[in-house]
């Protein structure tokens, strides 16, 4: 049986709407998944319509009762979604009609679709939001696990891909474990900007019935009201901003995604992902791959290619609604898809990755990485820093000329470059007393890594408490 889709809009027009333009115009494909915030917004919009005397008891109980039945039937995938009535809003509407008649005819009085989309969405972002939050606080106990776990382990820092001084592992969980920190910090930040209600700004100017704005804004628990309706309706700012925050949030996880599939490499060997974790070649049955990390790192592009998407579609809109903000929701519904599933997926393969730590330790001996440690050391004899700096430079030179490491050089060797040198120097060039010697905050040595973890634990103790 065909819906009587009669459009709300059509008085005005003469003609029925051509079936391609309603299957082009159309958005239910997507923005059917508002339909739960849709439904909160027309309870909360339907109570304060009695409470300004528009709806009566009754009436108000009998869109109440419908809009339940709405949501069950949706719930179990019992509507059919049909182009003609174009998206979530007027679905929803047409069932209760069909449901109660005339008195759902009433609760679009002093609401447009304008504001009720933006409604909509800013409840959906909200909700994100708070998403992304837990994800993100369930990724950092995993660092923190792993941190904990490898405080003590030796491993090769790099800068320009090339041994740069000995840290431990514990200190590179640490490192990630703050950059989500900030990501964290960036979405709670924007959700008082999307915490606002635009609902009764009408379609952009207001509204001539007596709308308690304040009051619709309590039952759907937002901290206040938008200030002004023309605004209101045009502003896709914190969509923007979810996006952008979202894409930070990808960099910082694809560059995690790199860091391990490098370690995994064969060339390498520093950490082995689990079986569950990896797949395999068609071809070459030696192979295992880390595709989980390589799939996060490619879909960081998806992320930031929306924030284009929703960059170019708002540069140059006239203000109030213009059809062109139908197309923000695939832009921000792909952006929390992505974002939730990579977060998902990098904690699953931190919880199967073991480090190689007899590996690591040989390896962080070799590109001669204490020596700045060297450096150091002559400093503590009164050896400006410059001096000291090419003193060291020519004994690696010296090392290199030899292929030894500047632990096998004797005292003789070293007294023959600079006679500051004395036999204590071998303290300086082991690698753990390299690492325990970084005591600054924010360090790598053993016992500042264990501050770190304690401040990070905290921090998790802090937002489970609230």
């Amino acid at each position: 049986m065909t819906k009587n889709t009669k459009k709300p809009w059509q008085g005005r027009f003469s003609e029925e709407t051509d079936k391609f333009v309603e299957s082009f115009t159309s958005s239910i494909d997507f923005d059917k998944r508002l339909y739960s915030y849709d439904i909160q917004g027309t309870v909360a919009h339907s109570m304060m319509l009695k409470s300004i005397g528009i709806l009566s008891d009754s009436e108000l109980k009998e869109i109440l009762s419908a809009l339940v039945k709405v949501e069950k039937k949706i719930e179990k995938d019992q509507i059919v979604w049909e182009d003609s009535l174009e998206d979530i809003h007027m679905h929803i509407e047409h069932e209760l009609i069909e449901l109660i008649g005339d008195t759902a005819k009433k609760i679009h009085t002093g609401r447009s679709r304008n504001d009720q989309v933006a409604t909509d969405i800013r409840l959906y972002v909200r909700d994100e939001i708070i998403e992304v939050f837990d994800n993100i606080v369930l990724l950092q106990k995993t660092l923190i696990k792993l941190a904990d776990k490898y405080s003590n382990s030796i491993i090769p820092g790099f800068t320009h891909l090339q041994i740069a001084q000995p840290i431990t592992f514990g200190f590179i969980m640490m490192a990630w474990f703050f950059m989500l920190e900030r990501d964290k910090s960036r979405f709670i930040d924007s959700y008082k900007r999307v915490n606002i209600s635009p609902l009764g700004s009408g379609a952009l100017s207001g509204s001539s019935h007596e709308l308690d704005r304040n009051y619709v804004a309590k039952l759907l628990e937002f901290d206040s009201v938008t200030d002004n309706a023309l605004d209101s309706v045009s502003d896709r700012d914190f969509i923007i901003e979810f996006i952008s925050n979202s894409s930070l949030l990808m960099s910082h996880l694809s560059r995690f995604s790199e860091e391990i599939i490098i370690w995994c490499s064969t060339m390498y060997n520093f950490v082995e992902l689990e079986d569950k974790v990896c797949t395999g070649s068609s071809i070459m049955p030696q192979k295992k791959n880390p595709d989980v990390l390589e799939l996060i790192r490619g879909k960081t592009g998806s992320v930031y290619g929306q924030l284009m998407n929703i960059l170019t579609i708002m540069k140059a809109q006239p203000f109030a609604y213009n059809r062109d903000n139908q197309e923000d929701k695939p832009a921000l519904f792909t952006s929390v898809d992505t974002v939730l599933m990579c977060l998902n997926a990098m904690n699953v393969c931190l919880e199967n990755l073991n480090l190689n730590e007899e590996i690591t330790e040989i390896s962080s001996k070799k590109g001669y990485s204490t020596a700045t440690d060297f450096a150091d050391y002559l400093v503590k004899r009164n050896v400006p820093f410059r001096d000291a700096h090419e003193i060291v430079g020519k004994a690696v030179g010296y090392a290199i000329s030899k292929k030894v490491g500047l632990e096998e050089l004797t005292l003789k060797e070293y007294q023959d470059i600079s006679s500051k040198i004395e036999e204590d120097i071998f303290d300086y060039l082991n690698v753990k007393g390299s690492v325990d010697s970084k005591k600054t905050i924010g360090g790598t040595s053993r016992e500042e890594v264990k501050r770190q973890i304690k401040v990070a634990k905290n921090i998790i103790k802090e937002y489970e408490k609230n």
